[in-house]
């Protein structure tokens, strides 16, 4: 079994060996990469850019083993740029720092490019983001950052609008079974025996639209699996499954699966059915899916669907969000369960959501109605002189603190967005919103 990865090189050169199979089959030319053809295919826009070396700033917005790393490797390869590779976890403003003199050195004497890339460039705080806007906006680097969250939450906006984002999405069974095929056939060690997978679009189930898994699940798989007598290897599904350490569970993060999953859930908490909710996160946590990616629709749904009738919801939401992103897997799932029960469980109302729906259909279809003059700001004696803010009644001078007076422009001032329920605490607010109603009408 040993005998399959036995090292082949010379003694004082690298074991072969010794590097795991996706680095040595990672592309070293734009050509043998595998995917993203919406970025990357002929006249599409990254490649044209790549190919004119009109490079700039860029955040590769991804799923793990899509080839953002080997992506950002073979720009800097291309173009014939300085390349730093810093890990968000493992750096700092300083080592930032440190690459930014070298820019500015390459730049002043060399006149040549350098690129910074920062994989999980969402893992850096708002320091270290900062210290990096001056020299991507001046070009003296070309930031490259790797991000599986999505940057427009994790990625500041001063450094986000200097960048192009570029999604990229998890590779499919074929894309997979191309960089599968190529690792048994161009590998320095796999090619010189004779693989047969007898379960392969298993494994490439099992990889989940990702290449990085795909080929340490292969190379696994393989030290598990005894070579035949003649000296070949059959990789069996057991071998596939101990490799892994799991079964599959048929959920594609990405496609039908992925959207008709999370709908499920969505209108299992809007039915007030935990124990449908409970399962289908369940599937989805089981299946891989970003557990803040569930704990953002949660917050969505807390507002948009139980909303006013119980306000701690979307407290709980929120705070599940936070917490989520602290704790991370396998006990994330837990303050998951705990809000998704809660959610489920709560009394709901919509009339938040509709309410900002038919406010915006207003606005959209009467646009620039003037404010009332008495509800304007009057910092100045000129303002005071055209009535801003005249005859404007301090609602806190009166009983209730609440006096009646026109809040809305003239051709909406009878209008009511906000309809609330009589469901749990929104009936609390129905009935004052009753009673102070009633004061208008005296």
């Amino acid at each position: 079994m040993s005998d399959l990865f036995s090292n082949e090189e010379p003694q004082g050169k690298q074991q072969v060996s010794y590097v795991p199979l996706a680095e040595r089959v990672r592309p070293t030319i734009l050509n043998e990469f595998v995917g993203q053809i919406h970025l990357l295919g002929e006249g599409k826009p990254l490649r044209v850019m790549i190919e004119r070396g009109e490079l700039v700033s860029m955040i590769l917005w991804g799923p793990p083993g899509v080839g953002k790393t080997t992506l950002a490797r073979l720009i800097a390869n291309h173009v014939k740029a300085d390349f730093f590779q810093l890990n968000a976890v493992s750096s700092g403003v300083k080592e930032v720092r440190e690459v930014i003199a070298r820019g500015e050195r390459n730049l002043k004497h060399l006149k040549k490019r350098t690129i910074l890339f920062i994989d999980e460039i969402h893992r850096f705080n708002k320091a270290q983001q900062d210290a990096l806007l001056h020299s991507v906006e001046e070009g003296i680097v070309v930031l490259i950052g790797a991000t599986t969250e999505n940057p427009s939450f994790e990625v500041i906006s001063p450094l986000l609008s200097r960048c192009r984002v570029y999604a990229m999405d998890p590779l499919t069974s074929e894309e997979l079974d191309t960089i599968l095929a190529r690792a048994l056939t161009s590998d320095k060690l796999l090619s010189k025996r004779k693989i047969a997978i007898e379960e392969r679009n298993y494994l490439l189930l099992l990889s989940g639209g990702d290449a990085r898994k795909l080929l340490n699940g292969l190379e696994t798989a393989l030290y598990l699996t005894k070579p035949e007598r003649d000296g070949s290897v059959v990789v069996r599904k057991q071998k596939i499954e101990e490799a892994f350490q799991r079964k599959y569970t048929l959920y594609d993060k990405t496609g039908d699966q992925h959207y008709d999953t999370i709908s499920a859930f969505i209108k299992s908490l809007r039915g007030s059915d935990p124990d449908a909710a409970m399962y289908w996160m369940a599937r989805m946590l089981d299946g891989g899916e970003d557990p803040k990616f569930i704990a953002r629709r949660m917050v969505i749904l807390a507002s948009e669907d139980v909303g006013n009738a119980d306000p701690m919801a979307l407290t709980l939401a929120t705070s599940c969000f936070t917490a989520v992103d602290y704790v991370g897997m396998p006990e994330a799932r837990i303050i998951l369960a705990q809000t998704a029960a809660y959610l489920a469980s709560a009394p709901k109302s919509n009339a938040a959501y509709l309410a900002i729906e038919e406010a915006i259909e207003d606005v959209r279809s009467l646009p620039n109605l003037p404010v009332p003059l008495h509800i304007r700001n009057a910092p100045t004696d000129l303002m005071k002189g055209l009535n801003y803010g005249k005859d404007y009644k301090y609602s806190h001078q009166y009983d209730e603190h609440f006096v009646e007076q026109q809040y809305l422009p003239d051709n909406l001032k009878d209008k009511i967005y906000y309809k609330p329920t009589d469901i749990g605490k929104e009936k609390e607010i129905r009935e004052r919103l009753n009673r102070l109603w009633k004061k208008k009408q005296r």
